[in-house]
């Protein structure tokens, strides 16, 4: 990793001028990393409940007001700028990706930051755990499950899971120093046979890219970010923005 990607107002300037368009795992050691989800004030309320409904999947690190671009949690960024790629979805149905969005900007924009378990990679590393689509700088695998969200307004939908082949020795650790960082939705919500939650193939992740599952691993399943794509689609939401799988905003919050 490039030594000034360690800090994150480089990873979110990078970001700003296009020179940065990677999934933003490993970036940023230490640092919280956060999902982005944009709607319009109409559906903010319902959004924020959802939220609050669903925590291990939607875990709020900053709600920023209607308009706002400059996160509290990073002074000096934009939102419409600072990350590596963005979605645009209407009436549930993905018409673009970008890296810029402020020419879309609106008013009434509503940004929801949402924690990250890619905040939680560099200390499950320090504990001697490896992660296998870091050390092969590839995006994290995900899955949409059969897992239901709480339903809030208009938004209903499944839970999306990010997916991490671990060592069997190494799952009760890896669950432990997860647990850790509630921001960065905490423990698993699965441990072990992908079916039960409706996973059928773990060579085709819905989101990401597919990395190996050795003989001697578990998979393990955490809650994801990207939930609020699957729930815009299911939802049939008129318009919405969010962060491209695995390219988050990385904030100046010590995890």
């Amino acid at each position: 990793m490039n030594t000034l990607m360690t800090i994150p107002a480089d990873v979110r300037l990078a970001g700003r001028s296009g020179q940065f368009t990677q999934p933003t795992a490993g970036c940023a050691p230490g640092f919280i990393q956060a999902n982005m989800m944009i709607v319009p004030q109409a559906q903010a309320f319902d959004f924020l409940l959802f939220c609050q409904r669903n925590p291990k999947p939607c875990p709020l690190v900053e709600v920023l007001g209607p308009g706002q671009v400059e996160p509290a949690c990073a002074p000096g960024a934009n939102i419409a700028t600072d990350l590596p790629g963005y979605r645009v979805y209407r009436d549930g149905e993905l018409v673009e990706e970008r890296s810029d969005i402020s020419a879309l900007w609106q008013d009434d924009f509503v940004t929801f930051l949402i924690g990250c378990s890619f905040s939680f990679e560099s200390a499950v590393m320090q504990a001697g755990i490896p992660l296998r689509h870091v050390d092969q700088g590839r995006n994290v695998t995900m899955f949409r499950t059969n897992m239901a969200c709480a339903p809030a307004g208009i938004f209903q939908g499944p839970m999306v899971v990010t997916m991490r082949p671990i060592k069997s020795r190494d799952v009760a650790k890896v669950v432990e120093v997860s647990g850790r960082f509630p921001l960065a939705h905490g423990t698993p919500v699965h441990i072990g046979n992908p079916q039960t939650i409706g996973i059928y193939d773990l060579s085709k992740p819905d989101y990401g890219d597919a990395v190996e599952i050795l003989p001697d691993e578990i998979p393990v399943f955490w809650a994801c970010g990207v939930t609020p794509q699957a729930v815009a689609q299911a939802s049939r939401l008129p318009l919405c923005i969010t962060h491209a799988p695995g390219k988050m905003f990385v904030t100046d919050i010590l995890g």
